[in-house]
């Protein structure tokens, strides 16, 4: 069997498991639902640094640390929803907080991390996205 083209061991498709649930749950429970819970409160306090409304990028962050962390969950689309995940982390770490030392950013950077690697690893085999046919 040529092995550039063998599928995972079965450990790796556990650890990628762990790491997109884990992962997601952590981003959602900590940033996500705390932003939907409190959306109106939510609205006087998130940064706006591209100038877009606070609705427009209250939504963009939920969407990113909600509806996404769920598809990498599940598994569909779990590279493509690591992107608005990545986003926000990118332009918190760049554009909101450039004075944070790396010690002040450690969560940010440990997500990025995270779903930089999932990205680059996709889901692993315990995924919905590979029990359907089109992917």
């Amino acid at each position: 069997m040529n092995t550039a083209t063998a599928l995972p061991a079965p450990t790796n498709d556990w650890a990628l498991l762990f790491l997109r649930v884990t992962g997601s749950l952590v981003l959602m429970l900590v940033h996500g639902v705390p932003k939907v819970i409190n959306f109106q409160a939510e609205l006087g306090l998130i940064e706006d640094p591209f100038g877009l409304g606070p609705h427009l990028t209250l939504s963009l962050a939920i969407f990113a640390e909600v509806l996404c962390p769920l598809l990498i969950i599940t598994g569909p689309f779990a590279r493509l929803a690591t992107l608005p995940v990545l986003a926000v982390m990118l332009v918190s770490l760049v554009f909101v907080h450039p004075e944070w030392s790396l010690g002040e950013g450690q969560f940010a950077w440990l997500l990025a991390i995270i779903f930089t690697t999932l990205l680059i690893a996709g889901p692993g085999r315990f995924s919905l996205g590979k029990r359907l046919s089109w992917q």
